[in-house]
């Protein structure tokens, strides 16, 4: 018998399903990590994706906020609290709410190729 499969990284993120058997049991809360999976015991304290998600979705949601404001002011040309009113709600929103799938991902990811910190690769 073999290494089992990999669970499916999009079942990780929008599941919260352990990368290694699969149980919906990734998260402890909204965006917290459990630190075991009950079911197959994999130490989900060992992995670090620190920042990463929040950078991605800033950067990500970021540009797409940016460009449909600047969409709205040329064709529209609100008034400026139009966009204070719109914008940063939105944006906000957008982030704290996809948190959880990119986190779930990024964990699934690591565990996928072996991520470790401080290590570029295996030494003998």
């Amino acid at each position: 018998m073999g290494e089992p499969t990999p669970v499916p990284v999009t079942d990780s993120a929008f599941k919260g399903a352990c990368p290694q058997c699969g149980a919906p049991s990734l998260f402890a809360g909204w965006v917290k990590f459990a630190p075991r999976c009950p079911n197959c015991g994999l130490d989900l304290a060992a992995f670090n994706v620190g920042d990463g998600p929040a950078a991605f979705l800033t950067l990500i949601i970021g540009t797409i906020i940016v460009v449909l404001s600047i969409a709205l002011e040329l064709s529209a040309s609100p008034p400026v609290w139009v966009h204070l009113l719109i914008w940063p709600p939105l944006t906000l929103a957008l982030v704290i709410f996809s948190l959880r799938w990119a986190k779930g991902a990024l964990i699934a990811l690591e565990y996928r190729n072996a991520a470790r910190e401080g290590r570029l690769k295996d030494r003998p």
